[in-house]
């Protein structure tokens, strides 16, 4: 589960433990990003103060927090997904992303390879409707969704595959926390 963690928060607990319950998962590891390219640098805590707090928030045996993209020196989903799979050959990972970032997912690079490269699993979030409503990536991998009945073997199914999780909705957003600050 990838981002900017700026700052971790419950919201971000909640759907790891959904998620390592519901798709069965050994871990679930939170690449904190050095950068995310679309976001301004303006306003964003160093990668340290980042990933302190994403350490303080998990405290959790199969929950990893790591700077790995920053070790690897890539900035864009797709290269990182590479070189995990790289790094990683016997490790089937799933990419675990909120329907608000599937939304946004076509400003990404080669977003579309990131569905060939592994499984994805959406979290349901506030103000962005199932299916249809998520606009272009689910219409271009409509064929490919499967129900979220499915989402224990979700790892071993040939991509491109994805599906949306029954989790339940957290109001809870980073922007909104350091708006509050």
């Amino acid at each position: 589960m990838g981002g900017s963690f700026n700052p971790a928060h419950q919201g971000h607990l909640a759907m790891t433990l959904h998620a390592l319950r519901r798709l069965q998962l050994d871990q679930v590891w939170w690449l904190v990003s050095p950068q995310n390219p679309l976001k301004p640098e303006k306003g964003m805590a160093s990668l340290v103060a980042r990933m302190s707090g994403a350490r303080n928030m998990t405290r959790h045996p199969r929950i990893l927090v790591t700077d790995i993209e920053d070790q690897l020196g890539t900035r864009y989903t797709v290269d990182t997904l590479k070189q995990l799979k790289r790094r990683f050959p016997h490790t089937n990972f799933i990419w675990l992303m909120g329907a608000d970032n599937l939304k946004q997912l076509p400003r990404w690079k080669k977003w579309q390879e990131i569905f060939a490269l592994v499984p994805v699993a959406v979290f349901r979030r506030p103000n962005y409707a199932a299916g249809r409503g998520l606009g272009k990536v689910a219409r271009r991998f409509s064929r490919n969704w499967r129900s979220a009945r499915n989402a224990k073997n979700l790892a071993q199914q040939q991509t491109p595959v994805w599906l949306i999780l029954d989790n339940q909705l957290n109001i809870l957003s980073a922007t909104s926390i350091r708006q509050q600050r």
